[in-house]
């Protein structure tokens, strides 16, 4: 399994970004996908999830209303559209699989909201 983040950089507050996450190595259509988040010094934080369809999507509150998860099964690739980003939605943003047992992160993109 391998995931590999990307669209990660540098925003004013207000501002919009979106992130990317190509997955390979297991049959990504069947496996419904994940987005945390982590800042140093505090605990990982789960930020969204997304059904294998597509059909389902979840999100922590903090991000209800300004981040959409979706995906793409013919690119293999999930996406986080993150719209009126504030400070506090600084981070490294990661993307997660479970997969026969085994929890899978990408290295993760660095996101800094900042004027």
């Amino acid at each position: 399994v391998q995931l590999v983040e990307s669209g990660g950089g540098l925003v004013q507050p207000g501002g919009s970004l979106r992130l990317s996450c190509a997955a390979s190595g297991f049959p990504f259509s069947n496996y419904g996908m994940s987005w945390y988040r982590q800042v140093p010094g505090k605990e990982r934080e789960w930020v969204a999830r997304i059904t294998n369809t597509g059909g389902s999507r979840e999100y922590v509150n903090f991000v209800k209303g300004r981040f959409t998860i979706s995906r793409d099964n013919a690119k293999n690739t999930v996406y986080l559209q993150m719209n009126s980003l504030k400070a506090e939605d600084t981070a490294v943003y990661l993307c997660m699989v479970f997969v026969r047992g085994v929890t899978n992160w990408g290295q993760g993109t660095q996101v800094i909201v900042s004027s």
